[in-house]
């Protein structure tokens, strides 16, 4: 693939932007040769290299060239996960331009978040440009687990427990809703999962049983979780075996 359109997949800009950079000489390659990594700047905007593996720097910035992009983000309080906020900022301004302006063929460029969390919800934020994986993450046949760490109000009792796990009604779904699983941490923290996304699902389920929700932070989708190295508001690309603690597969 000529170096321009590298460029351009992973969101660098029009092909004439990324061509202008190259022939600025504003990106290097690094490349294996004979089993040593060297770096090189390219001036040549339509010269050929092979995606698989390759990695480039774009004004001493080094990124992996990605098909698709997959990451995780530690999402803070205080952001919507929209690209046209309401009140708070986007949380896609965490993210560097590159990921935010990769090419897509939907109407939204760049990489979506998988699924939303409120703006005063923290933790585990997937986000991708993969139609498909987004599909299959929000999908409720699938019934991939995410978890919450649940902070009540007033203190959680047993019977509370039992109807959340047995499942409560909620005013726009005659069916009830259900935890997967509900473990108490102390008498105000619960551990909650689920496997289907309705809207303020945690905070109207706590409702429904009388309690009242102070702070909700995901820690897990899948068997993926948030680890202390990745602070509020920092992202990481995931990795193959990431990818394969979340279900389904990529």
């Amino acid at each position: 693939m000529q170096l321009q359109d590298i460029l351009f997949s992973q969101g660098f800009g029009t092909r004439r932007v990324c061509a202008g950079l190259i022939q600025r000489g504003l990106v290097a390659v690094v490349q294996k040769i004979d089993g040593k990594q060297t770096m090189e700047v390219c001036t040549d905007s339509t010269q050929e290299f092979v995606t698989l593996g390759l990695r480039f720097l774009v004004q001493g910035v080094e990124w992996p060239y990605c098909e698709k992009a997959y990451l995780m983000l530690n999402k803070p309080a205080g952001y919507e996960c929209s690209q046209k906020p309401s009140s708070y900022p986007s949380v896609y301004t965490l993210l560097p331009a590159p990921l935010r302006q990769r090419p897509s063929q939907s109407a939204v460029s760049g990489v979506q978040a998988v699924g939303r969390l409120d703006q005063d919800t923290t933790g585990l934020l997937l986000l991708s440009d993969d139609g498909k994986f987004i599909h299959a993450m929000n999908s409720p046949r699938k019934e991939v687990p995410k978890i919450y760490q649940v902070r009540l109000k007033h203190e959680i009792s047993s019977l509370q427990i039992e109807k959340l796990l047995q499942g409560v009604i909620l005013d726009d779904d005659p069916k009830p809703v259900r935890a997967a699983e509900c473990e108490m941490v102390n008498e105000r923290t619960i551990n909650l999962t689920l496997t289907q996304g309705k809207y303020h699902q945690v905070k109207r389920m706590i409702a429904a049983v009388s309690n009242r929700v102070e702070g909700l932070h995901r820690t897990k989708v899948g068997n993926l979780g948030l680890n202390s190295e990745l602070k509020p508001g920092q992202w990481r690309w995931l990795t193959d075996n990431d990818l394969s603690l979340i279900y389904p597969a990529k």
